[in-house]
């Protein structure tokens, strides 16, 4: 089965080393394996030392290199929909040299870069895609992004199609505001499937796993443990976690003895948060790591001998469970305090709200009779009692 990793962490913990260990690791073992860059600050082609452009270029046996330009994949896949945004936002008067950057709505740029993973990982021309991706609040817009916009055009699509129909017609005339004709209609429409479809995607355990890069520092743990938690809000599989930059144990220098004493105390609690999956120590290398010797040490010292793409089935996530009373869902929710959840309903939306990010799930249709009866955070999970 055609794998999908996504590495992702805080800024500087060394998380494309990682990717790009992980993308060798796969390309020497005889896979078909792509290494695919969604941050804007793209930095492959400084890690493998070769100029990189918009298209996909190979940099060794089985091992391709892509970075992402989103705006590259929009005017090459999406062509009407551009034109008619470009004509809506041209005629309110936005000067013309600016419509280029007004064209796209915010977060289309995580959009596209996401259906052009969805596309090559549907082409079967790549066994592995190995996703760099940006930051750790920029990775979950990113991977959030397809729900919460599918969520948006399934509540306001069917009133907005029949207000373009309605309105099209006179729009030139009487209001002077250019709308999109029917062919750029018919690219939302397809966008709308494609949203559902990537959904599906991201979220299937079987093929889309999630994995965090992390350092035994006190900030970088902090949000290591809030990214895990947010993950698994949106439902997505977290199966790895990387701890990044450990200092040799025999050091001697006196300077380091209180950096040691440190990084245990925080590689234990990471190891405690994480138990349930698998933990990787990458030492803290004595010169930089670029190019395929540099990327090839780290895969000779932290993932040789171990199956770094095996499956972890036995992870928790998202459950609907039929039961006496009803419907009982389930939630894993690691590293959250009672008084953090926040929940309620709101149509046929449960909405769960946690720091500053929030979640609507819209609920099965067999649910959609039922209300909820009770809720409470248990063992790290939310386990939400549905009745009708």
């Amino acid at each position: 089965m055609n794998r999908i990793l996504v590495f992702t962490g805080k800024g500087g913990v060394g998380k494309t080393s990682v990717a790009a260990a992980h993308a060798r690791h796969s390309a020497l073992e005889g896979k078909k394996t792509l290494i695919v860059s969604t941050d804007m600050a793209h930095n492959l082609g400084d890690i493998f030392e070769i100029p990189l452009g918009k298209t996909i270029q190979q940099v060794s046996e089985n091992l391709d290199v892509l970075e992402i330009d989103p705006n590259h994949v929009m005017a090459h896949d999406f062509q009407d929909m551009r034109r008619a945004m470009a004509n809506l936002i041209g005629s309110i008067g936005v000067p013309d040299g600016q419509l280029d950057h007004l064209s796209v709505f915010p977060g289309m740029d995580e959009l596209f870069s996401l259906l052009k993973i969805m596309d090559l990982h549907e082409s079967g021309q790549y066994e592995r895609i190995i996703v760099d991706c940006a930051p750790t609040g920029e990775t979950l817009s990113l991977l959030k992004f397809p729900e919460l916009l599918s969520w948006y055009m399934e509540k306001f699509f069917p009133v907005g199609k029949v207000a373009m129909r309605v309105l099209s017609p006179i729009s030139r005339t009487v209001f002077k505001v250019q709308l999109p004709d029917r062919e750029a209609m018919t690219d939302i429409e397809k966008m709308y499937v494609m949203l559902m479809k990537l959904q599906n995607l991201l979220k299937d355990r079987q093929t889309t796993s999630i994995r965090l890069v992390s350092m035994p520092e006190k900030m970088v743990v902090e949000e290591t443990k809030r990214n895990y938690m947010y993950m698994n809000l949106y439902n997505f599989q977290v199966d790895g976690l990387y701890i990044n930059r450990i200092l040799p144990e025999d050091i001697d220098n006196p300077f380091f003895h209180e950096w040691l004493n440190i990084q245990h105390q925080y590689i234990t609690e990471l190891e405690e948060v994480f138990s349930e999956m698998p933990i990787y120590r990458i030492p803290w290398f004595d010169t930089d790591l670029n190019g395929l010797s540099g990327i090839d040490r780290i895969d000779r010292e932290a993932l040789n001998g171990r199956d770094v793409f095996a499956l972890q089935e036995d992870l928790k996530g998202e459950r609907y469970v039929k039961n006496e009373a009803g419907y009982l869902l389930s939630i894993f929710l690691p590293c959250v305090e009672k008084g953090e959840v926040h929940l309620h309903e709101s149509g046929t939306d449960l909405i769960i709200k946690i720091g500053n990010f929030k979640r609507s799930i819209p609920l099965p249709a067999s649910l959609r009779s039922h209300g909820v009866t009770s809720a409470k955070l248990d063992e790290k999970t939310l386990c939400v009692q549905f009745e009708s």
